[in-house]
């Protein structure tokens, strides 16, 4: 099921993509705040008590390693994690780099979910809407739908991928808790910029504050 969660959120994103074409700002930022609490909350619950407890203090450097990972892949994706794209849309080109950044960041997203839950379904629904950006950016540069079906299906099955070949290679098993920590660093760099991101000019808002409530909420429940 850990397999199938991450894909179909690509699935149904894409799909949103060609049924809606356009989400207002009010409701991608809404379901920005959500995913960024339940990402934050989840690898809290998750990953960082289980990194500390089986491991040490010294693993804090995987840890800060994975944040500047996510930085650098962020500089050829575009942003396209925190459910929006800096790039112009009239560029004919297809962007392979922003393409095999959101690849990376999936397929790594992928390999310590075997067996954790709450992140399995935080990052499900952080996929959704970077599946919608993408794939409205790729329709609104009049992507074949042949292309956007192939280019979509790559990355939907990156994080699938990922759990399965950390599930069925011996060594990787080996060093999956700074794997862990890795992945733990990217998540928490993500997460709070979602969180930052959704506020305009850091003002209060209660919607917001209810959907980061609920998404933090969510993640303990699971």
């Amino acid at each position: 099921m850990n397999y199938l969660f991450t894909f179909l959120a690509v699935v149904a994103g894409a799909l949103l993509a060609w049924q809606v074409r356009e989400i207002s700002r009010k409701r991608l930022k809404l379901l920005l705040a959500f995913s960024g609490a339940l990402l934050l909350s989840a690898v809290a619950t998750e990953f960082l008590p289980e990194i500390y407890t089986e491991g040490s203090v010294d693993y804090g450097i995987y840890l800060i390693a994975g944040v500047f990972i996510q930085i650098i892949l962020e500089f050829f994706s575009k942003g396209a994690e925190h459910g929006h794209l800096h790039i112009d849309k009239n560029v004919s080109a297809f962007p392979y780099a922003l393409f095999l950044s959101l690849c990376l960041h999936a397929f790594l997203e992928g390999m310590p979910l075997q067996s954790n839950d709450s992140m399995v379904y935080a990052i499900a629904v952080h996929k959704l809407p970077i599946a919608f950006i993408f794939t409205a950016f790729l329709i609104a540069n009049k992507a074949s739908f042949v292309r956007i079906f192939i280019v979509m299906s790559i990355f939907a099955a990156m994080s699938p991928l990922g759990t399965l070949l950390a599930a069925e290679i011996g060594w990787v098993q080996e060093v999956m808790l700074p794997i862990k920590a890795i992945v733990a660093g990217i998540v928490l760099h993500v997460s709070t910029t979602l969180i930052l991101e959704s506020s305009d000019g850091h003002k209060f808002n209660l919607a917001k504050l209810l959907a980061m409530i609920l998404g933090a909420a969510l993640a303990f429940l699971i």
